[in-house]
């Protein structure tokens, strides 16, 4: 599948990402900065990727380190995005086979917005995870830098445990500056802590977004027959007949579901629940428009 649908950009390209909180750096026109001035003083060394421009490479840092930095100025650290894609062996279900799996849809949100963030320059960056870090890749603004995300994404494979705690101590630990922090996964994750953590995000200033992705066989439960249910992590199975259990799974899954959105509220943080049988932009859309309201 190809995670950049050309339809759905379309109907992005208008559109921009705003921010609510202040951003540091100097942005020149989409986001307001608490600095004044159109300063271009030096920020901060960053090692070279493919695509950065040459013209911004120390060439003393070169010759006393025998390895390539970029310099980045206070010019160029508008918005700063992080966008967590949650690669768990749940995200690789799906409820039927004409629909995509949890990750694909997940991977499709994020390399749409990665190309939206890039197009307005802004950096964007990538953290692929499952029990572990599996990939992490800086906020970069250099048109390129979109073919690497896509490039991560599509290599991303469903495996492991659910514990995005590995991503948020990633987080906490190389992004000290404000941020916008994306979270894709479907939060079937065995520490009772998370929503809490997640919500440490945000008190340390970062606007965070909650794309809570579950397929529609997940949310519907559309099981009658005696069935196998095996965990995607563990191995663990249990038989049931599907309409005995489907109550009670229904209720359960309803207090989890107003759960995660009462911590996310509480937390100031911005809540979307995506079903993965809807179209991208109906999910996109509705998230950049309550952007723009705040913003405003």
């Amino acid at each position: 599948m190809s995670l950049l649908d050309p339809a759905v950009l379309a109907k992005l390209g208008g559109l921009k990402l705003r921010v609510r909180a202040i951003t540091e750096g100097v942005l020149t026109g989409l986001h307001r900065s608490p600095h004044h001035g159109q300063s271009v003083e030096f920020a901060e060394h960053r090692e070279y990727s493919p695509g950065d421009e040459l013209r911004h490479l120390d060439w003393k840092a070169w010759g006393k380190f025998d390895k390539y930095y970029v310099k980045r100025y206070e010019q160029e650290t508008n918005l700063r995005a992080h966008l967590v894609v949650d690669a768990s062996g749940s995200m690789g279900f799906r409820g039927r086979e004409d629909r995509l799996t949890k990750l694909e849809y997940a991977s499709a949100l994020a390399a749409s917005m990665t190309w939206l963030l890039v197009r307005q320059q802004d950096a964007a960056g990538l953290v692929v995870a499952s029990d572990r870090v599996v990939r992490a890749i800086p906020p970069r603004a250099a048109a390129s830098h979109v073919a690497n995300v896509v490039e991560a994404l599509e290599q991303a494979v469903p495996a492991g445990e659910t514990r995005l705690g590995a991503a948020l101590d990633w987080l906490v630990e190389n992004s000290r500056r404000r941020a916008t922090v994306a979270i894709f996964s479907d939060l079937l994750d065995a520490d009772p802590d998370l929503l809490k953590r997640i919500a440490q995000l945000a008190k340390r200033k970062h606007e965070v977004t909650l794309f809570h992705v579950l397929d529609p066989a997940e949310l519907e439960f559309p099981y009658d027959d005696p069935t196998l249910f095996t965990s995607m992590e563990d191995g663990r199975a249990v038989e049931a007949t599907g309409r005995d259990v489907r109550r009670g799974y229904l209720e359960e899954l309803g207090r989890w579901l107003a759960e995660v959105r009462r911590a996310a509220a509480e937390a100031d943080v911005d809540y979307a629940l995506c079903r993965t049988d809807a179209p991208l932009d109906e999910v996109l859309l509705p998230f950049l428009a309550r952007r723009a309201r705040h913003a405003a």
